[in-house]
């Protein structure tokens, strides 16, 4: 329920009143004699979902920017003509929250904070994210995504969309494509003190660590996240679900994927970082799409098929971008996407290749360990490089003709190229001071 205070500019107190009338509102004047050119105000409570179509219908009538609307939460209304208000809105089980344009203007304004505030909370979560990538701890992520205030500019540029607010769309798109750009450089110079000072040693494949690497070789499921993230805000704003959970999901779409781009810039590795930047970018279209979508299905949008309306143009104009450069990008993904199907595809059947071939009485003495399959480390599209089978033996050395024989088997369930290596793990058992046996390994390699 809300409560509604109105100023009645001079000459329309009488359209007000009758408007108020024929909708069934309880209400209550009170003369205003400040002399600023009102004559009246007014007071009614309504079900929150009349907040919007009492305040469209006052606008038809003139009221609009001439008067000052204060819309406040009421706790409780003992009113015969209310129930009667409530149940007309209600009718047909439509019985949800659902917040005007107005008032989710304001909240959309209030969630995004003074740029100062919101610069030094990005640096900070940046500081945050980058060291939990290096470190590879999860937790310290996930505590950069809570403390980074991303919620507000995400929704309320296509709040401003929607409602034809010019200045909160772009303060919505400017706070989002500054707050990006501010994580991306401070991860930077965090990753390069961190190399420079020994801290993460220079010259290695730093992507292996596994808090980075689905960053940035992202496939079509990263997508989940951020579309998942657009629609729940929205929801929050409409609905009235908690911010603060959202607003985690949201950061987690943009903050480790641009504390990745950092990292891995600082590193120089241009594939890693290209791939890493694909995914915050994809992001982005994915949660402003979302978002204008879900605002879409949920009725903020121009009223009337064959009306014109200064805000649909708008509205389809930026669907459309957000659509088509969300189709763009998501085709490398969908071959990253691919590539982990084979992938897997490809390891389990060598899995049962070298099962089957080891079954074979030739090579009773050996056991397999373990069967990986090794991509090439070309990022951000990556392709497999080869197929490492460990086995074990009592008996130090190779087998002649094992690794010719296991590329034989597995070749064929690839699709290009690949190289079959066979590392060999050495047991040995002996017995200790104590009578218990300890297993020494040495390993050799061949490969075909």
């Amino acid at each position: 329920m809300r409560y509604l205070e109105v100023t009645v500019p001079e000459g329309k107190r009488g359209a007000v009143l009758g408007l108020l009338e024929d909708e069934g509102i309880d209400y209550v004047v009170s003369d205003e004699t400040s002399g600023r050119g009102y004559t009246a105000v007014v007071r009614f409570p309504v079900p929150t979902q009349a907040v919007e179509p009492t305040l469209d219908r006052l606008d038809r009538a003139g009221i609009g920017d001439e008067a000052s609307v204060v819309v406040i939460d009421a706790e409780t209304v003992v009113s015969e003509r209310f129930d009667t208000l409530r149940d007309q809105y209600n009718r047909g089980g439509q019985t949800g929250a659902r917040t005007s344009r107005q008032v989710l203007r304001t909240k959309a304004d209030e969630l995004t904070p003074p740029f100062p505030i919101y610069a030094i909370m990005l640096l900070i979560s940046a500081v945050v994210a980058t060291a939990g990538l290096l470190a590879d701890s999860p937790a310290v992520v996930i505590g950069a995504m809570v403390i980074a205030p991303l919620l507000g500019p995400a929704l309320a540029a296509n709040v401003g969309i929607v409602t034809g607010d010019e200045r909160l769309k772009w303060t919505g798109f400017s706070y989002q494509l500054l707050g990006v750009a501010t994580v991306v450089g401070a991860s930077i110079g965090i990753a390069m003190l961190a190399r420079f000072a020994g801290l993460e040693p220079a010259g290695v494949d730093i992507v292996v660590v596994a808090e980075l690497e689905e960053r940035v070789s992202p496939n079509l499921f990263s997508l989940a996240v951020a579309l998942g993230a657009g629609i729940a805000g929205i929801l929050s704003l409409t609905r009235g679900f908690s911010e603060a959970i959202v607003g985690v999901m949201i950061a987690a779409a943009l903050i480790p994927p641009s504390a990745a781009v950092g990292i891995t810039v600082a590193w120089g590795m241009s594939g890693a970082a290209t791939g890493a930047a694909a995914l915050v970018v994809v992001n982005l279209l994915s949660i402003n799409l979302a978002a204008l979508a879900t605002l879409w299905v949920g009725g903020y949008r121009p009223q009337g098929l064959f009306e014109v309306s200064p805000t649909r143009r708008p509205t389809y104009t930026y669907a459309a971008i957000f659509g088509v450069g969300l189709l763009v990008l998501a085709a490398p993904l969908a071959g990253i996407t691919l590539l982990d199907f084979h992938t897997t595809e490809l390891e389990s059947a060598a899995e049962n290749e070298v099962d089957a071939v080891l079954a074979e009485s030739a090579y009773d003495h050996l056991e397999r360990e373990d069967v990986a399959v090794e991509l090439d480390g070309d990022y951000p599209i990556q392709s497999v490089d080869r197929v490492v089978v460990t086995v074990s033996g009592q008996e130090p050395g190779t087998e002649a003709g094992l690794a010719d024989r296991l590329y034989a088997e597995i070749e064929p369930h690839s699709d290009e190229s690949l190289l079959v290596e066979v590392q060999y793990v050495v047991s040995e058992t002996e017995g200790d001071a104590d009578g218990e046996r300890t297993t020494i390994r040495t390993v050799e390699g061949g490969e075909t």
